[in-house]
């Protein structure tokens, strides 16, 4: 391996990385993610930073053609799923409801194989989840 690659392995290695995603209105996901999912958000040159426990950050950017992702872009782990899933849907988020290999119940709420899980959209259609951890 050259010097020159050495440096770049160790400059990504110790880069602080971030993700980030697209939606097709700034003002209607910083209303959703600050107001209804209760983050801490803040703009930047047209940019939504969710700022989120332990000091990550992930880049919500304007994209006019956007198309919403087809898988879960960002998992919030809670202890309490349900309890999680209930306060949400009195402040309006629909969870999502699936049938066939991977399945919900009424609430939404995937249980039994793997950790319970429970899916929902950003207003851009962007799929994100709760996920139990505890």
């Amino acid at each position: 391996m050259s010097r020159d690659s050495e440096k770049t392995e160790q400059m990504l290695r110790e880069s602080k990385a971030f993700s980030g995603f697209s939606v097709g209105d700034i003002p209607k996901a910083k209303r959703f993610y600050g107001e209804t999912l209760g983050l801490e958000v803040s703009e930047d040159h047209g940019l939504l930073n969710l700022n989120l426990a332990g000091g990550k950050k992930v880049v919500v950017y304007p994209k006019p053609n956007h198309v919403p992702a087809t898988f879960t872009i960002l998992n919030f782990p809670v202890n309490d799923v349900e309890k999680t899933v209930d306060t949400l849907a009195k402040k309006g988020v629909r969870f999502e409801r699936y049938e066939g290999e991977i399945k919900t119940d009424a609430k939404g709420i995937h249980r039994g194989q793997g950790p319970t899980i429970a899916w929902f959209k950003d207003p851009a259609g962007n799929i994100l989840s709760v996920i139990e951890q505890g």
